[in-house]
């Protein structure tokens, strides 16, 4: 269980790193979009990032 943990851990720092390493202005642009939204719209986004990574979870158990 501790081995599947740290690769998706693993995993995700990849693919977090991608659009930084590939497109460092795209990157900064969308950093300063995320900082200017209100609380909520934040939330939102938590929320469905957290919903879909638990749909692709259950799919791929």
């Amino acid at each position: 269980m501790a081995e599947v943990l740290l690769a998706g851990l693993a995993l995700m720092l990849v693919l977090e790193g991608v659009l930084p390493f590939v497109a460092p202005k795209l990157w900064r642009e969308a950093f300063k979009a995320l900082v200017e939204m209100k609380d909520g719209q934040i939330r939102f986004a938590g929320l469905v990032s957290i919903a879909t990574g638990m749909v692709l979870l259950a799919f791929a158990l």
